[in-house]
């Protein structure tokens, strides 16, 4: 058979890219999710709402510590807003909880499907399709109960949860959560998936204000017209939109499916794909020869600002983490009667409260400063105070009643950790009663 003449002028086919963006989104996904698992069980980021505490990188805070972990939550919040300024919707198609598991989902039906179709060919197509839905909700149903226990972890400790599942608890806050929890998770995977990122979230709508020129994006340019129509880029989609229409479609996580897909195609007939991730809809391929921080994303001074701020901001959380004490003490006088006589002494009684914020046994002992021929009555000095808990008390402070009492003294309460470390003082005041002269 002849060869025609379009065959003999085809180019040889190139060679197929040795990573592909599916893969690499692939890798990540799995990535996430073990991150996802990490982070409640070894205490890395986590709220312990019924203890009061957030966990945060193996530091322990409470509630008291508040403004550490606004802190904390307004750095995440600058470093989302941060990348979506440079890499726009990647964050959406390559670290997305909801985009990882409706993806899975999907995955998992589609593979079920090819099987029943393998194992089962002689059946009626309606029976098959009835016995993959069946057999994917079946399967549905422990990986959502799982999900749910994971979500939940970040919330209540992972252990006394466990024990709620297994007593199957419905009548307290933490077993109604992770039913609730449950049912959603159950209902998104099967129904909403995607559906969610273009009705509910909101993110996709305020990247449309973050993004500028210079943000990444996935484009479709075609100069020479070499497009074959064979919309591969359309079916590979997960969102169902084609590329080639804009590349500001609100749908369109930039996940760089269509660029694969694209790249394949074209390939194999000698052909550069169309479709690429660009910096902006007018600039340059990314991973053209460029200066390697305009290859990073930092291709302009708004960029580097917002870098350099983001840089300060985690650096003073690190700062104020490292600062805090693992103990607190605080201590406040017991002003309800301003002092107590019994024979020749007076007594200023005081309050105190010492929160071990720490992993380890710790104790305080207290000592008076500046305060002369005065005695400190406490029941034990050293307080112990066991890790993770807080210790509460009195003690009285006592010094002869002569004459020439000054009637406020000023002096300091030292509060020191026993086996060494920064001490604290505490300012206070001893009030005694006047003392009249004689006539």
């Amino acid at each position: 058979m002849p060869i025609s003449e379009a065959a003999k002028k085809r180019a040889p086919a190139l060679p197929p890219p040795r990573v592909t963006y599916h893969r690499l989104r692939k890798s990540i996904h799995f990535a996430c999710f073990l991150g996802f698992l990490a982070l409640p069980f070894f205490d890395l980021m986590r709220f312990d709402i019924p203890r009061q505490r957030f966990y945060f990188a193996g530091y322990e805070l409470w509630i008291n510590e508040f403004a550490i972990v606004f802190f904390a939550l307004m750095f995440f919040m600058f470093l989302i807003i941060g990348s979506s300024i440079a890499y726009g919707r990647v964050y959406c198609g390559y670290m997305c909880p909801q985009m990882i598991f409706s993806e899975a989902s999907i995955t998992f039906e589609n593979r079920l499907r090819r099987w029943m179709s393998k194992r089962f060919f002689d059946w009626p197509a309606a029976r098959r399709n009835v016995a993959v839905r069946a057999l994917f909700l079946a399967a549905l149903a422990p990986v959502s109960v799982f999900l749910a226990f994971v979500f939940i972890s970040y919330f209540v400790a992972p252990r006394d949860l466990l024990a709620r599942l297994l007593a199957l608890d419905l009548h307290t806050a933490g077993g109604i959560a992770g039913a609730a929890v449950t049912i959603v998770t159950f209902l998104d995977f099967t129904l909403v998936r995607q559906r969610f990122c273009t009705t509910v979230c909101p993110y996709g709508y305020l990247q449309g204000i973050l993004g500028d020129n210079n943000t990444l994006l996935v484009h479709y340019r075609d100069e020479g017209h070499q497009c074959i129509e064979c919309k591969k880029c359309v079916r590979v989609c997960h969102m169902g939109i084609d590329i080639r229409d804009s590349p500001f479609q609100i749908e369109c996580v930039h996940c760089g499916e269509c660029i694969d897909a694209c790249v394949d195609v074209l390939g194999r007939m000698g052909k550069k794909g169309l479709i690429h991730y660009t910096w902006g809809e007018h600039g340059g391929e990314a991973g053209e020869r460029e200066p390697w921080l305009r290859r990073l994303g930092l291709r302009d001074a708004k960029r580097m600002i917002v870098l350099l701020l983001l840089a300060a901001y985690g650096c003073g959380l690190f700062v104020a983490l490292g600062m805090r004490r693992a103990v607190l003490v605080q201590i406040s006088p017991e002003r309800a009667s301003l002092y107590r006589l019994e024979g020749s002494r007076v007594y200023n009684k005081f309050r105190f409260t010492i929160a071990n914020r720490g992993h380890a046994r710790s104790a305080v002992i207290f000592s008076l400063e500046q305060l002369p021929a005065a005695t400190l009555a406490i029941s034990q000095n050293p307080v112990a105070v066991e890790a993770g808990q807080t210790a509460q008390g009195e003690f009285e402070i006592s010094r002869p009643l002569a004459s020439g009492t000054q009637e406020v003294v000023h002096f300091q309460i030292a509060a020191s950790p026993v086996g060494g470390g920064p001490a604290d003082s505490f300012p206070m005041t001893f009030l005694s009663p006047e003392q009249r002269r004689p006539q």
